[in-house]
């Protein structure tokens, strides 16, 4: 009897949980007025604040210089691009110092921390910037040119004190996982980071996040500390009420690449995981005026643990219903979170193709079969990263393990350039 309750009542939390992320997966989709509210508006009235840009590089020299370039490349009147590169990493900063070189718009400013991470070089960079507004993007990424005319826009006609931009992985064909990870990107920034900032709590994306400089500069800068910094910041500017605006267009997305290799993926999700649980043990959230805010939070920042035990216990249940002698009340019970994973498969497929049209990519059949095989893969991948997150903050291991970045994202056009 006791284990047949056991068994009921990890089937429905799971059930309620699946459904519950499946739900806000498609907060975007919902309606057609919901989709369209999710987009830049056109500008209208010219630009009125200025940009300061930071760029953290290290040792991504192969890449540096087309981002920069790039971001030159941009439509509004008023910016600065600061690069921030490391003491110690001559290859980048030569990079650097050369695009300085050519264009007064870039300024360079080097990080001299023993320990290296992304906050302290983003702290290091904060008092030199001269504009209105501090924009974050990463050495590899590829920004449309009126990216900053939107956002300006955007600032203005909603008094934002955030503006979080898209960011979208594009080589959706270099691997297995790689098709699951830029699902996993079109998923949150297209729908999921709208609900947030609906609900008031939303924990900011790495890049592609602008912030006014003044408001950055009361909070503080960056947690050093922290090895999800982005969420962590957005998480203690939700606590003291500032606002902050979602805007999506597939013209406008941060193009970005995966992960290389699977080490490399594990160890990005691992920092992820690790940065969310000391988000969640600082304890900012618990200022959040609303109790439903306050749960949101909660469920969000336990996000990776939560997936990891879901997809280690789904299976479980499966092999009780089939394999051991319970009632068939009890059996129909551990199948429902089941039928969640169905379902959120068919909406994936279905994500896939709208990815695909979106961003003007062919998805091909042997994608859709990659994407339905790979998914309990994936799913054994993120309960390791999540493992290996606990076990690291156990042991105090808080070391920054950097993502290479090689432009597999780029066309071989804008390589040679």
């Amino acid at each position: 009897m006791l284990t047949s309750v056991l068994i009921s009542a990890v089937s429905l939390a799971l059930f309620w949980m699946a459904a519950f992320t499946l739900w806000w997966q498609m907060h975007a989709w919902r309606t057609p007025e919901t989709l369209a509210a999710t987009r830049f508006e056109p500008p209208r009235g010219g630009a009125g604040l200025a940009f300061s840009l930071l760029l953290p590089a290290r040792h991504e020299q192969a890449v540096l210089d087309h981002t920069i370039q790039r971001l030159l490349e941009s439509s509004h009147a008023a910016f600065e691009i600061i690069v921030i590169v490391g003491h110690d990493d001559p290859e980048t900063a030569t990079v650097a110092f050369a695009a300085a070189g050519r264009d007064p718009r870039v300024r360079v400013v080097t990080d001299t921390h023993e320990t290296k991470n992304k906050p302290k070089a983003l702290n290091t960079a904060l008092p030199h910037c001269r504009g209105d507004v501090v924009g974050v993007f990463d050495a590899e990424d590829q920004v449309h040119p009126e990216l900053l005319t939107h956002v300006d826009h955007a600032f203005r006609s909603t008094g934002a004190d955030v503006v979080q931009g898209g960011v979208q992985l594009i080589n959706f064909h270099s691997s297995w996982y790689s098709l699951r990870n830029c699902l996993e990107y079109f998923f949150w920034f297209r729908s999921r980071l709208h609900l947030h900032a609906q609900k008031g709590f939303i924990p900011l994306g790495g890049n592609t996040v602008f912030v006014r400089t003044d408001v950055l500069r009361e909070a503080g800068g960056w947690d050093q500390n922290c090895l999800a910094e982005d969420c962590d910041l957005g998480v203690r500017l939700s606590s003291v009420g500032k606002k902050v605006v979602v805007a999506y267009d597939s013209d406008m997305v941060t193009r970005e690449e995966t992960p290389g290799t699977l080490m490399s993926l594990l160890k990005q999700r691992t920092r992820w995981n690790q940065g969310f649980l000391q988000v969640y043990r600082k304890k900012d959230w618990r200022q959040l005026p609303g109790r439903g805010q306050r749960m949101l939070a909660r469920y969000t920042l336990m996000t990776p643990f939560l997936q990891a035990f879901t997809g280690v216990i789904i299976p479980l249940n499966v092999a009780v219903a089939v394999f051991l002698d319970v009632p068939v009340g009890i059996a129909f019970i551990t199948f429902l979170p089941l039928i969640t994973a169905a379902v959120t498969f068919v909406f994936e497929v279905v994500g896939l193709h709208d990815f695909g049209k979106q961003y003007a990519l062919r998805v091909r059949f042997v994608h859709y079969l990659k994407l339905i095989i790979g998914g309990p893969f994936y799913q054994v991948l993120l309960a390791g990263a999540a493992i290996r997150a606990v076990w690291r903050e156990q042991r105090g291991r808080n070391e920054w393990e950097l993502t290479s970045h090689v432009g597999a994202h780029l066309t071989r056009e804008e390589i040679r350039a």
